[in-house]
């Protein structure tokens, strides 16, 4: 399979395809998406580690991490169209 060149714009920089575009911002987003699953982790992690005592702390690391996953789920539905 041939691979398509970038073309040059106006500006003299590159062009992404679309389809390179959607490539870099999925890796981009992953790493974000990676980021609130380990802050979820760390406020069970709290919880389970120094008990009903942080629960308070525990709970709110835990939305934090759930905070960050649907912000930038948001950001991924509303950037891209989910093809069905």
């Amino acid at each position: 399979m041939a691979k398509k060149k970038s073309k040059l714009g106006a500006s003299g920089k590159k062009q992404l395809t679309e389809d390179q575009e959607f490539q870099i911002m999925k890796l981009v987003l992953d790493k974000f998406l990676w980021l609130g699953f380990i802050v979820m982790v760390y406020g069970l992690w709290q919880l389970l580690t120094k008990g009903w005592d942080a629960l308070g702390d525990a709970l709110l690391t835990f939305i934090a991490g759930a905070i960050i996953l649907v912000v930038f789920m948001v950001i991924i539905v509303r950037e891209y169209e989910v093809v069905k």
